[in-house]
């Protein structure tokens, strides 16, 4: 079951389709005019020369059956937003279809821009316009508000998501990734204890049910390539090496 399990969550994050990063705006589903992103962009390029911190904004046409949350840490990945080393990267993801959006946060940026603050973010300034049907004014809202935390800000937003004290809810990347290690780990202990069967005598060489599976797991995520080199952009414009690790808020309307 083990192996099982392990071999469905490495399909399912193989089996994303992730659109090109051709520029801090990625607007899949055409929810933003010719101007609307020519402004985002410039005060996202603006921040970015200010602080080094990279926010991108991208509306998808379908998360494809997959949860935001796990599209949003995936595609963060992938593109690497961010600074190497920094980690100071910030996705801004809008499913209109699904009718969720998500503010993903890379890891250096987690202590400045907190789950709380992005609830915060997501459900006074992002869902209000959303559900007005201002999609263009709901995601500038957002831009604006996250350059605001960025910016100098934080502890201002910080006090004000403590006294508003949004629900919270629980980080599904962090729980996948805490999924997967455990899944690993088993998965290592499995194979120490059939090699040990194995020299013992307990299990035959040829491997079967179980074993099988285990080997096909084992070598396949040997020799799979990695999915998380940025692609180059037409525009000039690609993610610098920054990573993330589930942190951020989701919203639904």
């Amino acid at each position: 079951m083990l192996a099982l399990a392990l071999t469905v969550g490495v399909a399912l994050a193989q089996s994303i389709v992730f659109p090109k990063l051709t520029g801090r705006i990625v607007d899949e589903a055409g929810l933003l005019n010719a101007s609307q992103r020519n402004e985002i962009t410039s005060r996202l390029a603006a921040l970015e020369a200010k602080t080094t911190d990279q926010v991108v904004v991208v509306t998808l046409r379908s998360l494809s059956g997959h949860s935001i949350e796990d599209y949003g840490v995936q595609l963060g990945r992938h593109w690497q937003v961010g600074q190497k080393g920094k980690n100071n990267g910030v996705i801004l993801l809008v499913a209109p279809n699904e009718r969720k959006v998500r503010i993903e946060v890379g890891y250096g940026l987690q202590g400045t821009l907190p789950d709380a603050v992005t609830s915060l973010i997501i459900q006074n300034s992002i869902l209000t316009r959303f559900r007005a049907n201002d999609m263009p004014g709901g995601i500038r809202r957002g831009v604006e508000d996250i350059i605001q935390v960025l910016t100098g800000d934080a502890e201002e937003w910080k006090r004000r998501a403590v006294s508003r004290s949004p629900s919270r809810e629980p980080s599904w990347g962090l729980v996948i990734m805490l999924t997967l290690f455990g899944g690993i780990f088993g998965l290592i202990l499995l194979q120490m204890m059939r090699d040990l069967g194995v020299a013992m005598g307990f299990i035959p060489k040829k491997r079967k049910g179980i074993w099988r599976t285990l080997d096909y797991v084992t070598s396949s995520s040997g020799s799979s390539g990695s999915s998380g080199s940025s692609s180059s952009s037409s525009g000039g414009f690609s993610g610098g090496g920054g990573s993330f690790g589930g942190g951020g808020s989701s919203g639904s309307w």
